[in-house]
């Protein structure tokens, strides 16, 4: 049964995900946890390796929730779950990409899309960094090194952007977070 339920779950999350895994990650938390397969600061984990090791955020955290729950049928399924919606789009898509792209009906759909999208990046986020400092809802603990860590991150990209006069790589700002983290954890835990 838990094999049916991950495809199916990871389906709808693949079919609705709109806007990449940022705009997923809502959704992938509110099926994570209405099925009671992992905790908030288990799933906050989670987004962090998926975010940091190579391949698509979405596929990751869908392959590494049907590892753990199903192992590798299960993560096999999970996996295709979340991939197949995309794939049947983009071929149906691709057929007739010139005729809805030009057409003023779509267009004002993707316009629509859009603010919502950026709205559940922005609090995805915001569930990031507050799950990182504060811990779980339910602890509300302050994390003085995820602060430290956060703190000198958000000081860095502006100062980085001010001074090079270019946005900072992500592949920089991930080994400046490893680094940190090792001395942070390393002197605080």
């Amino acid at each position: 049964m838990i094999y049916l339920t991950l495809f199916l779950e990871f389906l709808k999350i693949g079919a609705f995900s709109f806007g990449g895994a940022y705009g997923a990650i809502p959704l992938i938390k509110e099926t994570v946890m209405s099925n009671g397969w992992l905790d908030e600061e288990m799933f906050a984990n989670i987004i962090a390796v998926s975010e940091s090791t190579p391949g698509p955020i979405m596929i990751n955290t869908a392959t590494y929730i049907g590892n753990v729950q199903g192992g590798i049928l299960g993560a096999a399924l999970a996996t295709l779950g979340v991939v197949l919606p995309s794939f049947i789009i983009i071929i149906a898509i691709s057929y007739i990409l010139r005729k809805f792209l030009a057409n003023k009906h779509a267009q004002a759909v993707m316009c629509g899309v859009q603010p919502c999208i950026s709205g559940m990046i922005i609090a995805t986020g915001g569930f990031m960094v507050f799950t990182a400092v504060f811990g779980s809802v339910s602890a509300l603990g302050i994390d003085a090194s995820a602060l430290i860590i956060f703190s000198v991150l958000a000081a860095i990209v502006p100062i980085y952007k001010k001074i090079a006069k270019k946005e900072i790589s992500p592949i920089v700002l991930i080994v400046i977070s490893a680094v940190l983290g090792i001395v942070v954890f390393g002197v605080f835990k």
